[in-house]
């Protein structure tokens, strides 16, 4: 016991300081005893250290891919917003870049989550994580079975969507991009017909402009017309003419049937995609279930 004990060359306290106070533990307790033996901590395999490290990899990719999401909604809200004094023309709530930045924030924390809880070893965060991809993946069954079970009126609610569409087409630069891909793609105008458009206030033949009584360039037959170019009035006047000027001119079908068509049609490419988003979510989960049980 003499031979641990330490003198300070330096000490500014007195011999009273040495004394026992009562509260202090003595020095043999702060030592273990050299005749019990103290087991080993376990040591963590070659197999952890590697899922451990490709799990940090697999979030930090999720990561990334998230802030790209989040800086493309960000980028389509700021490019749409007015002038100083100016007023806004769509409603933040019901801006469809406002989904990128949702979906951008959530997959960015829960990957920043993942990423954490694998490199500082901590188990809360990866209970978070884990949480998460639970809910995620919850929700994702609920969403499948709703379009199961509520298949007409979903069906009513795209019909509504595409209608809105249609009267907001020159107020929002997204929805106007997005109707015009579907008509130019599955080569329909309108909802039902392209009589639909009269329902615009912009096409309408009663409103002033040269668009009045007229369809977007989208539904035109040829809209390049034989150029480099699109001819972006070669949709004018087409609601004045007959059914059979009109179908010389532009598609007269609606886009609700055969956008129909075209989701049954790739009935199979969704539940893949579906598939593969559930495997994703699930190849993370046991990595993080790993990790966690060697924390």
């Amino acid at each position: 016991q003499a031979s641990r004990l330490v003198e300070l060359p330096y000490s500014s306290f007195g011999d009273d300081d040495d004394e026992d106070d009562g509260h202090s533990l003595p020095r043999d307790t702060a030592e273990q005893d050299p005749g019990v033996w103290y087991p080993d901590p376990p040591k963590v395999s070659p197999f952890s250290h590697c899922v451990r490290y490709l799990a940090f990899l697999w979030n930090l990719l999720f990561l990334l891919l998230g802030l790209l999401i989040l800086a493309v909604g960000v980028w389509g809200l700021l490019a749409k917003s007015p002038l100083p004094g100016g007023e806004r023309g769509v409603p933040l709530g019901s801006d469809p870049m406002l989904l990128f930045v949702l979906a951008g924030l959530a997959a960015s924390a829960v990957s920043l989550a993942g990423c954490l809880g694998t490199f500082c070893a901590s188990p809360c965060l990866l209970r978070f994580f884990l949480g998460a991809l639970l809910a995620f993946g919850g929700l994702e069954v609920l969403g499948g079975l709703l379009l199961l079970l509520a298949r007409r009126r979903l069906r009513d609610a795209l019909q509504d969507l595409l209608l809105l569409c249609l009267l907001r087409y020159q107020e929002d630069p997204d929805l106007q991009f997005l109707v015009d891909e579907v008509q130019r793609s599955l080569q329909c105008c309108g909802l039902e017909s392209y009589r639909d458009w009269e329902s615009n206030p912009y096409f309408n033949c009663s409103a002033p402009g040269a668009q009045a009584c007229g369809v977007p360039a989208s539904c035109c037959q040829d809209p390049l017309e034989d150029g480099s170019v699109p001819n972006a009035q070669c949709g004018f006047g087409v609601l004045g003419l007959g059914a059979a000027a009109a179908a010389a001119v532009a598609h007269l079908g609606g886009c609700g049937a055969a956008l129909g068509a075209w989701l049954r049609g790739q009935a199979g490419a969704i539940a893949a995609g579906a598939a593969a988003l559930v495997l994703v979510e699930a190849v993370g989960a046991v990595m993080a279930l790993r990790v966690l049980r060697d924390v």
